[in-house]
């Protein structure tokens, strides 16, 4: 049986769908010494080599579906690597053999939160196509009077440079005076939309949180910088989300599974670890 390529590769970690489409675009993937085009379909012999290198297919039953909830804290980039050598979001997850993090959606360095990586890149795909109106809410503090009238036109719709754009819904949270929170909810994944709505009624956006994509939540009590592997029932929700089959193994053992409190501890020990790593290695730098 054969499939298309772009979808076996990113169900085999290689990437999201849509990454894999661009680096096909691209000429930079080959199968059995020819070049591949958009579309594609191999079966499971096929020999693919990615920008030179040959990588592995792995038959849908021997892949393991992984997903981590990350904490972004304000400064990260959302890139695998940065020619500044900035930090990224990629740097304090687990290393992997045989596959790669997929990010599903993208955090500007501004922003913090919730972010979401998997070995599935079908899964990401899907989680971020706009055809399955996957619902992200975030918390945003906002610099500016802020009235009933502006809330509606936000929720009506009002025109982007990249076309028109509306929230679902927008709730006050707290806050005094012209420094005000909210927490809105979209089901696209834009750049810096959320930014550029309230930009849109000339009001500044000063602090944007990211607290829920689709139904997982950030999880209370994770610290910035710190991620948490899912249970296989929370990978099967996530799933069944946007119409996509069960797993039936997981990376975790459930009998070794920690308390959230002696788990959460040990990550703060790391991340804090990683800050002090960080700061020893510039200081040797410079």
């Amino acid at each position: 049986m054969t499939e298309k390529l772009q979808k076996v590769l990113a169900r085999s970690g290689h990437g999201s769908r849509r990454e894999i489409e661009t680096k096909i675009s691209a000429g930079r993937i080959r199968v059995n010494g020819k070049v591949a085009q958009l579309g594609e379909r191999i079966d499971a012999d096929a020999k693919v080599r990615i920008d030179g290198h040959e990588v592995q297919i792995k038959p849908e039953e021997e892949v393991i579906c992984r997903v981590l909830i990350y904490h972004k804290p304000e400064g990260e980039l959302c890139t695998r690597k940065d020619p500044e050598e900035r930090p990224t979001v990629y740097d304090r997850l687990p290393r992997m053999s045989g596959a790669r993090w997929v990010a599903v959606g993208r955090l500007d360095v501004n922003t913090s939160g919730l972010l979401l990586f998997t070995t599935d890149g079908e899964l990401a795909n899907r989680l971020m196509h706009p055809s399955q109106q996957v619902e992200r809410e975030y918390a945003v503090r906002v610099f500016g009077d802020v009235d009933e009238a502006m809330m509606q036109r936000l929720r009506k719709g009002v025109q982007l440079e990249d076309g028109p754009a509306h929230f679902n819904s927008i709730k006050p949270a707290g806050g005094d005076g012209m420094n005000r929170w909210f927490h809105v909810t979209i089901s696209e994944g834009r750049n810096r939309e959320v930014r550029r709505l309230w930009e849109s009624q000339e009001v500044q956006v000063s602090r944007l949180i990211r607290v829920r994509y689709g139904d997982i939540p950030l999880e209370p009590g994770l610290p910035q910088g710190g991620w948490a592997e899912m249970s296989l029932p929370q990978v099967n929700a996530l799933r069944a989300q946007v119409n996509l089959p069960a797993e039936k193994e997981s990376f975790l053992d459930p009998r070794h599974e920690e308390s959230k409190q002696r788990r959460f501890a040990k990550i703060r020990k790391a991340t804090a670890r990683h800050r002090l790593d960080k700061k020893q290695s510039k200081r040797r730098g410079k």
